[in-house]
């Protein structure tokens, strides 16, 4: 991304839970109360404009579906996590990410790393003091340039402990880092954090970012990559994130495909919507 200016999918991607928290509860994939205090008010309006005209689900079909079925998949494995008495929360390439605000458990003693791009992050908090009157004590926001730094470089002076139960968080963000910035990142997880620590992260198979396989929204991002500085880099080919994250040193692997997440939270009155193809989330354990 440009070098002082925050992310532009970071607001992108806090308009789609926005919007999906307006929903009724029954109807809602996910629930992200603070997504919309976050945003510029004509931003989000902007936005919701085009989800509710339609006209996102148009040009990018499953791709709404996909953010909100992601955010609340991470959000049930960090709830699974704080009952299995997780110590230390990290999220990386954080944006406008919620969870450190909205999960009771996190107030209640959990330490927060937010890593993003300096830019990013100086938004972030901003809004974070609108929103809250303060910066949490318990949120160290730690500023990372991933194609540039690596985490050993930052998280430590921030005073992460490698030793303790952690969960990182990576939603979002790998598919825009370069192969050696998303393989010095789990490498340092995999090194530097305590035993049964765990990573999640969301993926883009490569045959959909090479064009094998053509979508909208990927050709859409291509388009305003001038203006985002985002451009897409790194993708894994469908099927193989075991694979990959076995190469790092991960344990009890699972990968989720797009078919897995609209058949785990899309069903009654949701059964009709799409879930792109093209993308997975997958996770890893530190043994």
């Amino acid at each position: 991304m440009k070098e002082k200016q925050s992310s532009i999918t970071a607001a992108g991607i806090a308009v789609a839970r926005a919007v999906e928290s307006e929903k009724a509860e029954g109807v809602r994939i996910c629930y992200d109360p603070y997504a919309a205090k976050f945003l510029n008010p004509w931003f989000f309006r902007f936005m919701r404009f085009f989800i509710d005209t339609g006209y996102a689900e148009l040009a990018g079909p499953g791709v709404q579906g996909f953010l909100v079925a992601r955010c609340r998949y991470m959000d049930d494995l960090l709830s699974s996590k704080l009952g299995e008495g997780l110590q230390q929360l990290v999220i990386l390439g954080a944006g406008l990410d919620s969870r450190a605000y909205r999960f009771e458990q996190i107030r209640q003693g959990i330490k927060v790393f937010e890593v993003d791009h300096p830019a990013t992050l100086q938004v972030k908090m901003n809004k974070v003091k609108a929103v809250l009157g303060e910066l949490p004590e318990y949120v160290a926001y730690v500023g990372l340039d991933f194609n540039r730094e690596t985490l050993q470089e930052c998280l430590l002076n921030y005073g992460y402990d490698e030793h303790k139960k952690t969960l990182f968080i990576w939603e979002g963000v790998v598919m825009y880092l370069t192969p050696q910035a998303v393989a010095s990142t789990l490498d340092f997880i995999s090194q530097h954090s305590g035993g049964g620590s765990l990573v999640v992260f969301d993926y883009m198979y490569s045959a959909l970012m090479d064009g094998s396989v053509r979508h909208g929204e990927v050709s859409r991002m291509r388009r305003v990559r001038t203006f985002s500085g985002e451009g897409l880099t790194f993708s894994i080919p469908e099927g193989t994130a075991k694979e990959f994250l076995e190469q790092h040193g991960f344990t009890n692997i699972k990968d989720v495909s797009s078919e897995d997440l609209h058949g785990r939270y899309f069903i009654g009155a949701n059964s009709r919507r799409k879930v792109a193809w093209g993308y997975g989330i997958v996770s890893g354990e530190v043994g």
